[in-house]
């Protein structure tokens, strides 16, 4: 486990690392995720293996510290994890991002553009939920953190979810998943449609993302992984493993 103090605090981030050859590739969970436990099996396969790797787990998630006075918007999401990979001496990355972690990375891409040669998005979030979805749909921040919201979430989520949901902070789930909500300005899409790096859309097969033609339009490739559902490196590992290898050899 290595670390980078992001907060002139002491709050640090850490990762799992692997060692290898350059250009780093970097594994971005998603919302009350962590990327050791969502990404270890694949990330060592051979067809992925032997380039250096971080398993990143964002501010307020698994291994990394939970500040209770953090923000958790996208934004410092992808400033203190830049923060991170300058102190691990990170350059031009290709980024393996999932649901919420897409969107992170992304606003990284966007904010940071020499800390991301290529992006591989697996079924990332790129646009605010609509009114009535959600954490903060169902519960005040108030009633998440110190009344039931949080226990029942953890009971309503499945147990795969909700092994590292546990390790997510309080604060860090239900501010996280208010500021994926509402989004970023421009919006997470319209970020990705300007970036001038190799995009690539993974998705389950049968479940297109929406706007897939105009993601085509804009470079972006979008690809099907069969057998799989939201958390396609858990439910197809080969399928994500030849998909994601591919996506990067360009």
């Amino acid at each position: 486990m290595r670390g980078a103090q992001v907060r002139p605090d002491g709050t640090t981030i850490r990762w799992v690392e692997f060692p290898g050859t350059e250009p780093t590739r970097v594994y971005l969970h998603g919302l009350g995720a962590s990327s050791p436990a969502y990404y270890a099996a694949v990330a060592t396969n051979p067809a992925l293996a032997g380039r250096r790797a971080l398993l990143m787990d964002l501010l307020g998630h698994g291994i990394s510290d939970r500040p209770a006075d953090a923000s958790y918007t996208l934004e410092e999401h992808a400033d203190l994890l830049a923060t991170a990979l300058t102190a691990a001496g990170v350059g031009a990355a290709e980024v393996i991002a999932h649901s919420m972690g897409g969107a992170v990375a992304i606003v990284l891409a966007a904010r940071h553009p020499h800390l991301v040669s290529a992006l591989v998005l697996v079924d990332a979030t790129l646009d605010p939920q609509p009114p009535g979805v959600g954490i903060p749909a169902r519960y005040t921040e108030e009633q998440f953190v110190h009344g039931g919201g949080r226990s029942d979430t953890l009971t309503q989520v499945g147990a795969t979810w909700a092994a590292t949901m546990r390790l997510t902070g309080p604060e860090a789930l239900y501010r996280t998943a208010a500021h994926l909500g509402r989004g970023t300005t421009p919006t997470v899409r319209e970020l990705l449609l300007e970036l001038p790096v190799p995009r690539t859309y993974l998705h389950p097969s049968g479940s297109e993302p929406i706007g897939a033609h105009a993601l085509t339009a804009a470079g972006v490739q979008v690809v099907a992984v069969p057998d799989a559902g939201h958390n396609i490196m858990l439910d197809n590992p080969d399928g994500f493993v030849a998909a994601t290898a591919a996506a990067l050899r360009g």
